[in-house]
Formats: C-alpha cells, structure tokens, sequence
C-alpha cells in the first residue's frame, strides 16, 4: 500500500478512491495491462487527499447528479475499515444532497448503510454486488479475499430492510466451473429473496487478455488441480478459446433464455445499458439550495 495525492477524483461522476484490490478474484480485467498500471495491482494505491477533492469538485457543480465508483478497485477492501476515506465522502455527498451508488462485493459496505441511508431519503442511493456463484466453497476459490456470497446476500437484505434499492452484477460466470443452469437459479433465488431491484449481465462468459489471462491461468492450476487422464481446466481454456478477448461459454444462449425467465417472471429488471441509464437518473425534483451552486 502507498499513498499519494491526487490531481482529480471525478471523471466525470466516478472516483476510484483506491486503485488495486486485495479481494484476489482469479478473473478480475482490472489487472490487465492496458490499465497501465505503474505497481503491482495488490500494492495498493491510496488516493489520501480523495474528500477533499471531491468536495472541491461537488461545490463547482451546477447541477447535482449520481456520484459513483469506479472499477479500478473495490471502495471498501479492508484497508478502508481503518482509513475511512469511502465514508468521508459518502459525508460529502450527502452535504452536498447529490446521489450516491457505489459497487463492491464486501460486507463492509454495512458500516456506511446508516449513510446511505440519509441519502436515499434525500435524494439516491443505489447499492450494486456482484454475485458469481451460489456456492461459498467456490466462492472461496474464484473470489478468496472478499466475504461469501451468503453474506453478500445478508447485505443486499439489509439494503432491502433499509429502503435501498439494489443491483447485482451477474458477471461473470466462468466456462467449465459455474456456467450452469443450477447456479443461475441459485444467484437469482437470491436476488429474489433479497428483493434485488435490477440484474446487470453482460453475457456467460469472461474476458481474458494480457495480464488477467496469465494470473487466471496460474490460479486455475492452483485452484482446480488437473485430474488423471482429463486435461486441466487451464488446458480446456487454452484449447477453446485460445488468445481471444472474450470466453464465451457453450451455454450462453440457453442461460440467457433461462435468466431472462426469471428475471421476468420474478419482477427483477435484467440488461444493461437500461440498467445503468436508470441508475444514473437522479430525482431531478429535489429542489437546489439557494447559493450552493452559483
């Protein structure tokens, strides 16, 4: 972990107040080499100064909006339970009455609900989790340095108790381990108990490119150990897909179907791009405060 002082937070309503992750997920794209990354993406960098260049950035806006985070890193790995700067600015948020959404897989996003909470109540909050597989042992396997997807369901429960709605990242489903149709009833059994607003999916499959190909790769050896006489999971990959970008699964279409069933039948909203154009709708009937934004 090291610590600097950025320029800018915002870009333009989204901030990564850490950049890197500690969660270990064996297929994140975030280590990829396009993102340039100048430290190993576990050394993680800390954006110390990120409140108050947010409020900075908030008293220059005209016009309120969804202020979100970014996917460059989770803004509550555990360091954040000691340095509190995704707190800070959730407190600058609401000061300011803009709205709030944030996405994370950790439960740590509890402390902040009483936050949240005074947010929605005066304008927005929208909470989004990923959820990859029903089964924590798996869990434990693909996303081995975050909390389980039991108690990631404890969380969207507490949302739900608190009147916050929620999304859930349906991403991603990795060929050969969970593309199946029992953990897509799984997931979404969850999602309806926990009265999930919306389900974002972008397919059945993962993306694999230089830098989060190799270290997905040497986790699969690791993590799913080549059996007598099969080929290793590693070897199907490579075997199937080759140096492609995207790992489409055999079974994408029939999930889809199969989700969309669910989806339906179950009230949950499921797509993409209308799912994120409804989270970064504000409630533009919130009145401005005289002299805030002049």
């Amino acid at each position: 972990m090291h610590f600097v002082n950025a320029k800018t937070i915002l870009t333009p309503r989204s901030m990564n107040i850490y950049r890197g992750c500690m969660h270990g997920c064996i297929y994140c794209d975030s280590r990829s080499k396009c993102y340039q990354f100048t430290h190993d993406f576990e050394d993680i960098e800390v954006k110390q100064n990120a409140p108050e260049l947010l409020e900075q950035a908030l008293q220059k806006k005209r016009k309120r909006c969804m202020i979100g985070t970014g996917s460059m890193g989770d803004p509550y790995i555990p360091i954040e339970k000691e340095l509190g700067l995704m707190r800070r600015c959730l407190e600058i948020i609401e000061r300011y009455n803009f709205g709030a959404t944030l996405i994370t897989k950790s439960d740590l996003v509890l402390r902040d609900l009483d936050i949240l909470t005074r947010i929605n109540n005066k304008t927005k909050a929208v909470v989004q989790m990923t959820l990859t597989t029903a089964n924590d042992e798996l869990c434990r396997k693909i996303e081995p340095g975050v909390c389980p997807t039991s108690r990631r369901f404890e969380v969207l429960s507490a949302c739900r108790d608190a009147g916050i709605p929620t999304v859930v990242w349906f991403s991603p489903l990795l060929p050969f381990i969970n593309d199946t149709k029992e953990n897509v009833e799984g997931i979404v059994d969850y999602c309806i108990h926990a009265g999930v607003h919306a389900i974002l999916c972008f397919g059945i499959g993962l993306t694999l490119r230089e830098g989060n190909r190799e270290y997905f790769y040497a986790a699969l050896d690791k993590n799913f150990p080549a059996e007598p006489v099969k080929p290793s999971l590693k070897e199907r990959y490579i075997k199937t897909y080759g140096y492609r970008y995207m790992a489409t699964s055999s079974h994408h279409k029939s999930l889809m179907i199969y989700l969309a069933e669910l989806c339906h039948k179950n009230n949950i909203k499921l797509g993409t791009s209308s799912i994120f154009k409804w989270i970064e709708e504000f409630p533009e009937a919130l009145p401005e405060q005289p002299g805030l934004f002049d």
